[in-house]
């Protein structure tokens, strides 16, 4: 039976446990030149020798005019790359394989009024951003399609009407995903996989599913389900008609654990993760692939060493 220490292969990429750092932001640690500081490289060194599976490293961003705020990760020029070797270098030396997030905020207002030639600027980015973050040495890159951001914007039958290549049908809702995949598939051979940060809900679960099983048709590694655009009504119809009484963690959880089922990829689950015994229900329960403990990791000191103990101590056990 697999438990919250059993490896994982993607690819030739060796997971040692099933617990996985999620991109979180640590804008008190950088920076307005979106450049990495000494902080940033300690923390992600702290995570990482504590034993953690897989580091997915914080949104960073393709565009300095895209960013959330003004203190974020860059990639936007090649002066970002040999700062972003020194966090892949810490992955290498303790043995933590470490993707990284590429991202764009989006456009907080009138997105379907905004030209298809920005859209194909941005796509541009995309690209050379996929390019820096391989000569930076990581282990794959993760695509940020959640949380209203971008790609979200653009995969959201709630957010998109626009009605030019970016928007309409579900073919052209996904258009900026399959060209970016299609233009960087030279990348991804056995050592580099190719994750996606995608939204369970954009706007309804069963829309999740279905972007789910494109994204898997069009090649991506490993999913990881998180929010898209908001529905309130959606939201309070899973929690009220379809989300199971019984079901002792988060609707997200939940939402990740269905679209599971539909594929044949790993899958990441992610949302107020705070207890070792939660990994190990979705681990041992074969509902997810991945857990991802974020929050936890900042507020507790030690988390991965304190769950690796607790584990053994719960079974009795000195399993490696």
């Amino acid at each position: 039976m697999k438990n919250i220490l059993s490896p994982l292969k993607i690819k030739n990429i060796e997971i040692k446990n099933r617990v996985v750092l999620p991109p979180l932001v640590r804008f008190s640690m950088i920076g307005t030149n979106g450049k990495v500081t000494e902080k940033l490289l300690n923390w992600y060194e702290e995570i990482a020798q504590d034993g953690i599976g897989m580091i997915i490293v914080e949104a960073t961003c393709v565009d300095k005019n895209g960013k959330l705020r003004d203190n974020q990760l860059g990639l936007w020029d090649d002066s970002f790359i040999e700062g972003l070797k020194e966090i892949s270098a810490i992955g290498k030396k303790y043995n933590v394989p470490m993707l990284i997030q590429i991202h764009h905020a989006g456009f907080k207002k009138n997105f379907n009024l905004v030209e298809e030639e920005v859209l194909d600027n941005i796509l541009d980015m995309f690209v050379l951003a996929f390019e820096r973050a391989k000569k930076a040495g990581f282990d794959g890159i993760e695509i940020h399609g959640a949380h209203t951001y971008l790609l979200s914007q653009l995969n959201s039958k709630l957010h998109n009407t626009r009605v030019d290549k970016y928007g309409g049908s579900f073919e052209k809702r996904m258009y900026f995903n399959k060209t970016l995949i299609q233009r960087t598939k030279n990348l991804f051979d056995d050592n580099f996989i190719l994750g996606y940060r995608m939204g369970g809900n954009e706007p309804s679960l069963e829309d999740g599913i279905k972007i789910a099983k494109h994204l898997e048709e069009l090649g991506i590694d490993l999913l990881h389900v998180s929010t898209g655009i908001p529905d309130d009504s959606f939201r309070q119809k899973v929690k009220i008609n379809d989300f199971p009484e019984d079901f002792p963690l988060d609707w997200v959880i939940y939402m990740g654990i269905k679209i599971r089922e539909n594929l044949n990829i790993p899958v990441i689950g992610v949302r107020n993760i705070k207890k070792e015994t939660q990994v190990s229900y979705l681990i041992e329960n074969n509902l997810l692939d991945l857990v991802a403990v974020g929050r936890a990791m900042i507020f507790t000191k030690r988390w991965m060493h304190k769950a690796i103990l607790s584990y053994k101590k719960r079974n009795n056990t000195n399993e490696v």
